[in-house]
């Protein structure tokens, strides 16, 4: 299978997988506290992938600096990104929870037009990313009236700064690539992001009334765990490392789709018309963005700057 293949085919793992962690998370949320919930799951994936990318390439780099870049990493996108989702599903529902990470790609390409020289939007990716957000707006409205409730909004500020972390956080990443054994990298980003999450628990959870075994709580971290973190990560990071950015980070548009219609079957959140007007102009604007990218590729290359487009940095749960 080709490289541009096997990007494709992890870029649709990632779609659909992330959409589906939303209402894992929120199940989970409901019988454990939330730094404590995704602290455990992201320190047990981050040692299974550091294990399996051990056994598949024996190669390593355990410099200081590299490891520093790893802990940053996983503290943006795991600690405040996972964490401060988490956390927020503890009162904001998980159709609304993805719908907000969904903007994800805005903030990248504020951060990457004030980082990069070489990163240009064109008319059809700013349309596209409008297009977006309007299909994001349409679905939101309904919580609006929700803003009041003062354990609402914060759950939904603690998910817009964790969008905005998780923006960095892939920034961060794709401009320090380090190309030695990338799958060891991302379970190093798990561990350390998960060891970050369990010191705050205290701080921030509240554990005098905690169940320990709880058969629903557990079964949405076993599935976090092997799906939404060991696969879905290295997917998302193996995309990251083989698609232009734009393209790379369109699921936070995807998700938030499978989100919702999860979350009204599985947990009877509310879907109505405005749900279906938003496929459409999400839809559409995954189809906007990809042409822009593609386009501005072409370009770049016409102009005898073949490398260009390949170096820009990421845009992204």
């Amino acid at each position: 299978m080709a490289t541009q293949t096997k990007a494709y085919a992890a870029l649709f793992f990632v779609c659909i997988v992330w959409g589906t962690t939303y209402l894992a998370i929120r199940v989970g949320v409901m019988h454990y506290p939330a730094f404590l919930f995704a602290g455990i799951r992201q320190t047990i994936s981050g040692i299974l992938l550091m294990a399996v990318a051990l056994l598949a390439n024996r190669k390593t780099d355990l410099s200081l600096p590299n490891i520093l870049r790893q802990m940053a990493i996983g503290f943006l996108m795991l600690t405040i990104g996972n964490g401060g989702v988490t956390w927020g599903e503890k009162t904001v529902p998980s159709g609304i929870a993805a719908l907000i990470c969904s903007i994800m790609p805005i903030f990248a390409v504020l951060f990457n037009l004030l980082l990069s020289k070489k990163e240009k939007f064109n008319g059809l990716i700013g349309a596209g990313m409008l297009l977006g957000t309007g299909g994001v707006a349409l679905i939101f409205r309904h919580s609006i009236a929700d803003i009041s409730n003062t354990q609402y909004l914060f759950g939904t500020l603690a998910i817009l700064a964790a969008t905005c972390s998780w923006a960095a956080g892939s920034i961060l990443n794709k401009k320090n690539v380090n190309p030695v054994n990338p799958f060891l990298n991302s379970g190093m980003q798990l561990l350390f992001g998960g060891i970050f999450m369990l010191i705050l628990s205290p701080a921030i959870d509240d554990l005098k009334h905690l169940e320990l075994f709880n058969r629903d709580g557990l079964i949405a971290m076993v599935y976090l765990i092997i799906f939404g973190s060991v696969l879905a990560y290295a997917a998302y990071m193996y995309t990251l490392s083989k698609l232009p950015v734009g393209v790379a980070t369109i699921y936070a548009y995807v998700n938030p789709l499978v989100a919702v219609i999860l979350g009204h079957f599985a947990l009877d959140e509310e879907w109505s018309i405005y749900t279906a007007l938003a496929f459409i102009a999400i839809i559409s604007s995954v189809f906007m963005v990809n042409k822009g990218y593609r386009q501005q590729h072409t370009t770049t290359i016409n102009n005898g700057a073949a490398n260009a487009f390949p170096e820009t940095v990421p845009l992204e749960s």
